[in-house]
């Protein structure tokens, strides 16, 4: 299906603006099962924004973080295009009013992630991507350009906690890296990586609506990434995914030699 770029930034950026921003410091948490947060604005933004996209795309249905696995699963199994929500990646940093979370929202048609979407409200920074037609940042191009950097000095965003032991051991012992950071958005940490702001990346754990639209959105801007498996980064599937990924193809390589070695 043929995506209106401008008008699917144009609905998440109203849904942010009216529905997530008013509840910014005004934050009502709960906890799930597995001891992660949410609030009243994850729930909120993924109403508000169902009943938007419907209103322009009627027959794509949503699937959102805020649903249940039955649910989840029933969408991914119909075969049919469906849009992937998280509503506030970043739950953690939005309810302690740590001002680094985001909206992501991406378009799955035919097995493939067709488009994405990840709105920063705090700073009004919109990263977006169509397949084959490139990344933008604020509607202008974004193009990942080669750092010219060794891994020793490159800035790393990467999730600890996630990973296993002997690996977290290897590369805190090791520290491959010039430096670490753990923002907590998998979304706008991988945009991020995508606009030069950091080089390389790591998560051990990802869901589906963490990185689908941020995911199309590095590797459109011309970033490399994969699962510590060594398959591709995204999969039609509820089971969370590792991803490294780097900036450039020579930092892309470091890391994965790195890597290759440290989990043997």
């Amino acid at each position: 299906m043929d995506i209106d770029r401008q008008q699917l930034q144009n609905i998440v950026r109203e849904v942010a603006q009216n529905t997530l921003l008013p509840l910014y410091n005004n934050v009502q948490r709960e906890y799930k099962k597995d001891g992660s947060i949410i609030t009243r604005a994850d729930k909120a933004v993924q109403q508000a924004l169902t009943l938007r996209l419907a209103s322009i795309c009627p027959e794509v249905l949503l699937l959102g973080e805020e649903m249940t696995a039955d649910q989840q699963q029933a969408l991914l199994d119909s075969g049919k295009p469906i849009w992937c929500l998280d509503p506030v990646d970043g739950t953690s940093n939005f309810a302690a009013g740590l001002p680094f979370f985001s909206v992501s929202l991406a378009l799955i048609e035919s097995g493939e992630v067709k488009a994405g979407v990840v709105l920063d409200p705090v700073r009004d920074e919109l990263f977006s991507a169509v397949r084959g037609q490139g990344a933008w940042l604020n509607d202008e191009p974004l193009v990942a350009e080669n750092t010219g950097l060794h891994l020793k000095r490159s800035i790393a965003f990467i999730d600890f906690k996630r990973l296993p032991k002997n690996l977290t051991t290897r590369i805190v012992s090791d520290k491959p890296y010039g430096s670490q950071r753990n923002l907590g958005s998998i979304a706008l940490e991988l945009c991020w990586l995508a606009a030069g702001r950091g080089h390389i990346y790591l998560h051990g754990s990802q869901h589906i609506w963490d990185y689908a639209a941020a995911d199309l959105i590095l590797a459109e801007a011309g970033g490399y990434a994969a699962t510590l498996q060594g398959d591709q980064p995204f999969s039609r599937s509820l089971q969370p995914r590792s991803t490294y990924a780097a900036i450039d193809h020579n930092l892309f390589e470091q890391w994965q030699h790195y890597l290759a070695e440290a989990v043997e």
